[in-house]
């Protein structure tokens, strides 16, 4: 989850979605409330009714706006330096400053897609979303001559299994010596399964 794309909202949707995000940092999804969202909204709450019926409208329209944003960087920002773009990437997925309560609420609303398909369709694209920019990146550092000729996609899932993994734990435990650890051997298995010469 990430602040910046809600620091200047064009319009009353994108207001109402910076709102929705603020309430949900705040209170978390439980005790989440439309009354609370208005709380956060500069406009009158019964904006929020006549668009929304529910807080889950507003909770994955909130998401899936989050998702566009990454994606469409993803799409325009050329892969010119794949080694530097996948470490740099590792490296902010790995040691991500997000607060324990934004971690938290991503659990939360993680949890939710075992019994709601909304929300377990909108995490299976959050998924595929960052495989596929990941498998474009392998993809480029192999014709660029810096990795093997390995599966991009098969590479690309299990970084993305290493990040959830990542963050399920980060839930609980904000530790620092568990994630030097996996950092390390996420590091090791790219020498060893990426990086020609391990270089």
């Amino acid at each position: 989850m990430n602040d910046d794309i809600f620091e200047d909202p064009e319009g009353s949707r994108e207001e109402i979605l910076a709102a929705t995000y603020r309430a949900l940092h705040e209170h978390g999804y439980s005790d989440l409330t439309i009354q609370r969202i208005g709380d956060q909204f500069d406009k009158s709450t019964s904006l929020l009714y006549y668009h929304y019926e529910n807080k889950d409208e507003l909770v994955l329209e909130t998401l899936e706006f989050l998702l566009d944003g990454f994606e469409a960087q993803f799409t325009t920002n050329e892969i010119t330096e794949p080694r530097e773009h996948l470490e740099t990437f590792v490296e902010r997925m790995c040691n991500s400053s997000a607060e324990q309560a934004h971690l938290e609420t991503l659990l939360e609303l993680r949890a939710r897609a075992i019994h709601d398909e909304r929300y377990q369709r909108h995490f299976n694209r959050s998924d595929r979303v960052f495989e596929t920019h990941l498998a474009d990146v392998i993809e480029a550092g192999i014709d660029a001559g810096e990795f093997r000729d390995v599966d991009p996609d098969a590479v690309a899932t299990a970084l993305v299994m290493f990040f959830n993994g990542i963050v399920l734990r980060r839930s609980t435990d904000d530790s620092d010596a568990w994630v030097t650890r996996a950092t390390s051997e996420i590091a090791s298995y790219l020498e060893d399964r990426l990086y020609v010469d391990g270089d």
